[in-house]
């Protein structure tokens, strides 16, 4: 009776897609030999299925022993797992008390109007999922709403159907002669203070950031944008998406190991020193957008 009370009804949870019970249990073969690598599973079946159907669960929980309230206990723990299928675009409007008394619950009201949705709910066409949380780290900028990564401060209700229609566009698109979140720094290994500016490779025109990346069976380069607000990256190697790896220096060879972690996903944030001063901390998740700068 308690594992079910700890899950809703598959009808909620999995009607989006047909598990194959055959792919979990391959998932799970991959991870056999791994002591407690519960999230790692779960993981590797939000990123085949796009979020964690019931019946992936419970197959988990059969083949490992686990039960299943302990199994949905760190579903739900870390907010990059979803037991819903989420839409192609990913809204957060911050309802906290900063956020509250400046009007958000009026832009939450316009987002569900304008999507025709409520919040915690996700578009017929798969296109937008809306969510609502606490707090967003940013109150002095409320109403504070954030759309695939993007941020967008003191947001008015005027302001609610341009940005949903930029989203349809991409956000990703950017002019950056005119977008003035989009800038270049410089950026170091924390341990030897090289630059880990790469000349002879350029992304979005400028030169790119080389860093080497390590799973627990592959190790290579990432090459990632010098802009900040940029997403662009290339790898040596395939990197799953919902997959954390290991940031390398190349010059020393040290680890740069995390001082936070990723107030979106879960996952360890590494810093990075800017030339002229301040840190710049990235997720270490790939597809978590999540960044954040502190110039000094």
């Amino acid at each position: 009776m308690e594992q079910n009370a700890a899950i809703s009804s598959k009808d909620n949870i999995c009607a989006e897609g047909k598990v194959e019970s055959k792919d979990i249990l391959r998932i799970l073969e991959s991870h056999n030999k791994d002591r407690g690598g519960l999230i790692s599973i779960l993981e590797e079946i939000q990123s085949e299925y796009g979020y964690l159907p019931e019946e992936a669960l419970r197959i988990v929980s059969e083949r490992t022993g686990r039960s299943l309230v302990d199994i949905y206990g760190v579903a739900t723990f870390y907010r990059f797992f979803s037991l819903q299928a989420k839409g192609k675009h990913l809204i957060c409007a911050c309802l906290g008390t900063a956020c509250h008394v400046r009007g958000a619950p009026r832009i939450v009201a316009e987002l569900e109007q304008q999507l025709t949705i409520k919040a915690g709910q996700t578009t017929p066409d798969k296109e937008f999922t809306l969510e609502t949380v606490n707090c967003l780290g940013a109150c002095a900028l409320g109403p504070v709403v954030v759309i695939d990564g993007h941020y967008f401060s003191k947001v008015r209700k005027s302001k609610v159907k341009q940005l949903l229609e930029q989203a349809g566009e991409g956000f990703d698109k950017f002019d950056i002669g005119k977008d003035e979140r989009i800038f270049p720094i410089e950026v170091s290994c924390p341990h030897c203070n090289h630059s880990f500016k790469d000349k002879t490779f350029a992304i979005d025109g400028y030169p790119c950031l080389k860093i080497n990346v390590a799973t627990d069976h592959q190790q290579g380069w990432i090459r990632l944008s010098c802009l900040y607000g940029s997403y662009s990256v290339s790898t040596e190697f395939e990197i799953p998406e919902g997959m954390v790896v290991n940031f390398i220096c190349p010059h020393c060879n040290s680890e740069i190991h995390s001082t936070s972690d990723c107030s979106q996903c879960g996952a360890p944030m590494i810093p990075m020193l800017v030339d002229g001063g301040g840190i710049v901390s990235i997720c270490t998740r790939r597809g978590c957008k999540n960044h954040m700068l502190d110039l000094v």
